[in-house]
């Protein structure tokens, strides 16, 4: 009876594997076919592995990849994680490539890790810079609790579907028409007072993202993911520096992918796309949350330029 029971159970959750690798190849066939493709960021602080936090991550470590297959985001950006969790992460989440290191450099201390899906990106240029007078340098700014920014530049990986044309032509030296590539920055910005800190590191972060503006009409404008825990709220100085006052014109600026802002976790944006979903998400085990953050989950569609 056991086993019949058992056997039960498994063939059920090997429908339910089945049956969520379908829809995502199916989604991915969908991508190809319709000249479309989409999107899934989130932006979550995993909440350190802190003694004095209940649950302990030993119990809430299996919950946040749960709730990771659940939503089967495309990029995620992270804060607050040790090495352990993060690498935690990384094993049990073999769909992804992780990349960042510890807000001093090294392995110590949080990370503000990127996690990205290995079947649809390609690494191109990844790099590290310190919320501080003297960006290059790990580790500076204040003593207790620096902050540091995460950022990669990926490419989308095309596969056409099963028996459609290639975008590429069968020679395509000197072509770089299909190439689509974008930006994702990460970081977890001060906590308590800081007032000037964050809104200089706010404009910190956008002269870093318009150093990578195309130069000229030749080149197509990439798109650009800001994602992080800002410990600010929106219509603050931070925000406003951010997005602006709602009237403001300026290119330079970033948009928020949920208009007027909600909470201290964002995903802002910029670039030719638009959001298709926006998503806090409610995961909880019996009324319990894996992390003292819940998820922020944003959708977008590249537009074709």
């Amino acid at each position: 009876m056991r086993y019949a029971k058992a056997m039960k159970v498994m063939s059920l959750m090997t429908i339910v594997c089945l049956a969520a690798c379908i829809q995502a190849n199916a989604q991915e066939d969908r991508d190809q076919t319709s000249g479309t493709q989409t999107i899934k960021v989130m932006t979550y602080n995993l909440k350190f592995a802190s003694p004095t936090f209940k649950p302990a991550w030993s119990v809430r470590r299996d919950w946040q990849v749960d709730l990771i297959r659940k939503y089967r985001p495309d990029i995620i950006g992270t804060q607050e994680g040790l090495k352990a969790q993060v690498d935690f992460l990384m094993d049990q989440l073999t769909d992804y490539v992780v990349i960042g290191e510890g807000r001093k450099g090294g392995d110590d201390d949080e990370h503000m890790a990127i996690f990205f899906r290995r079947d649809r990106f390609r690494l191109r240029e990844m790099g590290t810079f310190q919320l501080s007078a003297t960006p290059e340098v790990l580790g500076s700014g204040p003593e207790v609790n620096p902050r540091i920014v995460t950022w990669a530049r990926l490419a989308l990986i095309h596969r056409p579907a099963e028996g459609a044309a290639s975008p590429y032509p069968m020679d395509y030296r000197g072509h770089w028409d299909n190439t689509r590539e974008f930006y994702i920055f990460n970081t977890h910005f001060f906590t308590g007072g800081f007032d000037l800190a964050k809104v200089n590191s706010a404009k910190l972060i956008l002269n870093r993202i318009n150093a990578f503006n195309r130069f000229g009409e030749w080149t197509k404008d990439r798109p650009v993911f800001l994602t992080g825990d800002f410990n600010a709220r929106p219509g603050g100085d931070v925000y406003r520096t951010f997005v602006g006052d709602g009237t403001s014109d300026d290119p330079g600026l970033l948009k928020d992918s949920l208009p007027g802002g909600q909470g201290i976790d964002w995903i802002l944006y910029r670039g030719p796309v638009k959001v298709l979903q926006y998503e806090k998400s409610d995961y909880n085990v019996e009324g319990v949350y894996p992390s003292d953050h819940k998820p922020v989950l944003a959708e977008f569609q590249f537009l074709d330029q």
